[in-house]
């Protein structure tokens, strides 16, 4: 089916009367359009008035290029463009009001219609001249002036607007831009009804596509009524590519030329707009200056007066729910901008469609010099909107928040922030605390009045009242193969979940609330979601390798119904759906999610450290004092490919052999040498310079993950995976006689309490281990003597996560729940560790890479390496971008049939 891409852009930038832009003053704001805000502005230059259009982002060199073309217009009915800024564009300013405007009166008579349309092919005609074509020809583009002129607006913008992310044949060169910062709140403008049908289809398009677009405007100025019409924009484009024109209602003089402007087949309409007037089946009008009244017309009366909006698809574009819909209706892609939108790490969702498919919730980082209503500076917040409003709304009280969801009546968001699951209004107010959660991985809100989810990294799924309460568990962690779940997700009737699980036993798992075991439908995927596509059926979809797969599958019998097919290409990760079959995601190729690293120092001031950007997780350096080699690892997770980089001399060793896999790198004392974790369960041990082959050091029945050596090389701290306690702090003596092949006792027990306990790292005097735990319902930070006895104590306040000691022996640093650093000093009087209240060392913005550690505190103790945030990321800068997939149900029907 054909597809219709247009973007919706969400951002614009405020000006203020008296406000300079450029050289040129502004007066007053016109109104907002599709690119961008509109304003009344003076330039003291030439002492006239102008219209400057300016745009929420910063014009690329071939927007600049291109519209300088525009620039050489030169005609009495097309709108001069005077000058281009690097966002903005200064145009002639054209009092009087818009055709749109004069059709809302009723139709307009012969004689002033033909008025009209000779101007408007003049324009045309001279565009044409020089391939310019218009693309976007419409009433709301075309002026009526007080003294009968006509200018047409906007010429050629909608072809060398900026592209999409896709950078497909889904782009700019193909559709105009459908823009949500309309002339009015809550509607987006017609340029749909107005579309030639290749360019619904979004194939490539030439003049001929205006000279559609004119048959079109001409129609409705004759008759006061739209050819082409729909219930939301959906049934429009259907009813463009579809359906013959009816042209009864125009008059007959007319038809010919109507029917030769609106033949569906570009190859069989008119070639050329000039031709217009051969068509008439009376005499061809004289060009008027004005409205004047072309010959043959004066004996037509005038049509039925029809009051008529400009054409808008508006939240009915949303409709309800789609039962009584055919399920033959083209899928139409929007492109969608979500300003100041921000990532919500590894597999954590960063936005929400609500059920109804009115209203979106997205992560959003707070302004420079933030406030309770904008967001703190740097720090991501829950910001919503209905698509039918003009403004984004911050939620003030969600600082931190992630993996958003709605309720099943769309009235509350739930989230996760600073350890907890949490609840706001989506009107605002203050957020309610539901349960603690240290580490959370998505969750679910029921009919039933119970939220399930995935409350920790490595722990069961958990059912919670909406009211909050103490959570109990629903899936074992042992029912998803003991590593992870995550995801979950009620099927219709809510007798039944779906779920992730990562680990060697990864992939998309059902289970029944009532009664039996969880069951795998897909291998190795881990974030399914269901769509409700039919009456009694739907679909399971996942995302592998940028790629979105679904598969039929039936909620009643818990089954599949059908093999897997690729649905839709260039899919970064998130994804999100309304039960009205609308469909969110993110734009990107697979493996797209790549960072830089970079120097930090305590007063937030930030240097390049690694300039190659690349999927990086845990960054340590080597233990000498200049700490010259930075260890990484390069992969989603913490495993992938072990890296040590000179960052003096700029070369990078690989320690990982291809086709393997490792992580979680742990340094040796002298520096000379790495330990570091081999899935699904060993520890292996390799020279940091590259040299030699690896050397296996210890084997476990489950996963143990490396996180420190002690100072004297005689232990080896590690965390277990265990199903039964989750993470558990081991202790294993070390033997470095042989420093490349060492030998490993057997591992001792240190913490197995119920929880998460992690990240044990030695003091430089090796007497005392750092760790964080959620023993007390969110992640602290305790420190304990080594080997003992003595009981911990905790050193953070508000929570906090990845200890790591100065080597100056008086300061121990580790990160907030917020992604701030912070700091304590210590000092130690026989037994007792005496720590001060914590303090911030840096809250200047990094990129928190989900579970695992996000920064490496240098061996002088006055920087960190780390992740620059990803508006830093020049590779991000020109934001993100979405797809917005209307009709994505009945899509899903006609590419994954059920089997037979």
């Amino acid at each position: 089916m054909g597809e219709c891409p247009v973007t919706i852009n969400l951002a614009a930038m405020a000006l203020n009367t008296g406000d300079k832009l450029g050289p040129y003053e502004i007066l007053a704001m016109i109104g907002k359009g599709g690119m961008g805000a509109v304003y009344r502005a003076h330039d003291p230059r030439t002492g006239r008035d102008v219209a400057i259009k300016v745009s929420a982002e910063r014009f690329s060199e071939r927007f600049d290029r291109e519209v300088r073309a525009v620039a050489s217009l030169n005609h009495p009915n097309i709108c001069t463009l005077f000058d281009v800024g690097p966002n903005y564009l200064v145009m002639e300013l054209v009092e009087g009001s818009t055709l749109a405007e004069r059709i809302q009166e009723g139709p307009i008579p012969g004689e002033e219609a033909l008025g009209i349309a000779k101007q408007i092919v003049e324009a045309l005609d001279a565009a044409h001249e020089k391939s310019i074509v218009h693309r976007d020809l419409k009433p709301g583009n075309v002026m009526l002036k007080p003294d009968g002129s006509v200018k047409v607006l906007d010429f050629g913008l909608a072809k060398v607007g900026p592209r999409t992310a896709s950078g497909s044949e889904h782009d700019a060169e193909h559709s105009p831009t459908i823009s949500m910062a309309a002339t009015q709140a809550g509607v987006i403008l017609g340029t749909a009804a107005y579309m030639s049908p290749e360019q619904a289809r979004g194939k490539t398009v030439d003049k001929r596509a205006d000279i559609w677009a004119f048959g079109v405007v001409l129609y409705e100025m004759v008759t006061g009524k739209r050819l082409f019409q729909g219930e939301d924009l959906t049934e429009t484009l259907a009813s463009v590519v579809k359906e013959r024109p009816e042209l009864s209602g125009a008059p007959p003089q007319m038809q010919r030329l109507l029917k030769r402007c609106l033949e569906k087949d570009p190859r069989k309409r008119l070639r050329g707009i000039g031709d217009v007037w051969e068509l008439l089946d009376e005499e061809a009008p004289a060009a008027p200056a004005g409205p004047a009244a072309p010959r043959g017309w004066k004996s037509i009366l005038p049509w039925a007066a029809a009051a008529i909006l400009v054409i808008v698809a508006g939240v009915a574009f949303w409709a309800p729910w789609r039962a009584s819909q055919p399920k033959d209706r083209p899928l139409v892609r929007l492109n969608l901008d979500l300003p100041g939108w921000v990532d919500g790490g590894f597999g954590r969702a960063s936005f929400a469609l609500s059920p109804d498919g009115t209203r979106i919730v997205y992560l959003q980082r707070g302004t420079e010099g933030g406030t309770a209503e904008r967001g703190a500076s740097g720090v991501p917040m829950l910001v919503t909107r209905l698509l039918e409003e003009s403004e984004s709304h911050i939620l003030p009280g969600t600082e931190n928040a992630g993996d958003p969801f709605f309720s099943p009546d769309g009235q509350w968001i739930g989230f996760y922030a600073n350890g907890h699951l949490q609840k706001i209004s989506i009107r605002g107010g203050a957020p309610v605390v539901l349960a603690p959660a240290p580490g959370a991985f998505g969750a679910t809100w029921g009919n039933d009045g119970f939220i399930i989810a995935a409350l920790n990294v490595a722990a069961p799924l958990s059912r919670i009242p909406e009211t909050g309460g103490t959570p109990t568990e629903i899936v074992s962690l042992a029912e998803g193969g003991g590593r992870g779940l995550q995801f979950p997700q009620y099927l219709p009737g809510g007798k039944a979940i779906l779920f992730g699980a990562t680990g060697s036993a990864a992939g998309i798992y059902v289970k029944s609330l009532a009664a039996g075991k969880a069951q795998r439908l897909v291998n190795n995927a881990t974030a399914g979601r269901y769509l409700p596509t039919g009456n009694s059926t739907g679909h399971i979809v996942y995302v592998d390798q940028g790629t979105l797969f679904a598969v039929p599958f039936d909620p009643t019998k818990l089954a599949l119904r059908g093999p897997p097919q690729p649905v839709l290409n260039d899919v970064a990760g998130d994804v999100s759906f309304s039960e009205t079959g609308n469909f969110l995601y993110r734009i990107g190729k697979a493996g797209e999610q790549v960072w830089p690293v970079d120097w930090m120092d305590s007063s937030g001031a930030t240097r390049p450290l690694l300039a190659t950007p690349g999927p990086y997780t845990l960054p340590s350096f080597s233990p000498d004092l200049a700490g010259r080699f930075l260890a990484l690892t390069k992969g989603g997770g913490g495993t992938g490919e072990v890296l040590v980089y000179d960052w003096q001399n700029d070369v990078t060793v690989n320690l990982t052999r291809p086709g393997q896999q490792n992580g979680y790198p742990v340094w040796s004392p002298d520096g000379r040498h790495i330990a570091m974790f081999t899935p699904p369960n060993a520890v292996d041990w390799v020279r940091s310079d590259g040299s030699g082959e690896a050397h296996r050091i210890l084997e476990w029945k489950s996963s143990m993950l490396p996180t420190s050596i002690s100072p004297d090389g005689r232990y080896l701290a590690l965390s277990e995976r265990n199903p039964d306690t989750l993470l558990d702090l081991w202790v294993a003596p070390l033997d470095l006689s042989d420093p490349d092949q060492p030998k490993v006792g057997k591992p001792q027990v240190l913490v197995n309490a119920p929880g998460n306990d992690f990240g044990a790292v030695f003091s430089p005097d090796g007497k005392w281990i750092a760790y964080f735990s959620d023993q007390s319902g969110r992640y602290e930070v305790y420190v304990r003597p080594f080997p003992g006895p003595g009981a911990p104590r905790n050193v953070s306040v508000n929570g906090g996560a990845y200890p790591a000691w100065s080597r100056n022996g008086r300061e121990l640093l580790f990160e907030s729940l917020e992604s701030s650093i912070q700091v304590v000093a210590y000092q130690v009087n026989g037994d007792a560790f005496l720590a001060s209240r914590p303090r911030t060392w840096s809250n200047a913005g990094y990129r928190n890479v989900g579970t695992v550690r996000s920064w490496g505190l240098h061996p002088d103790g006055m920087r960190i390496a780390m992740f620059p945030p990803e508006s830093a990321d020049p590779k991000n800068a020109g934001g993100a971008h979405f797809g917005f997939l209307l009709n994505f149900f009945d899509e899903l029907r006609r590419r994954a049939p059920e089997g037979k």
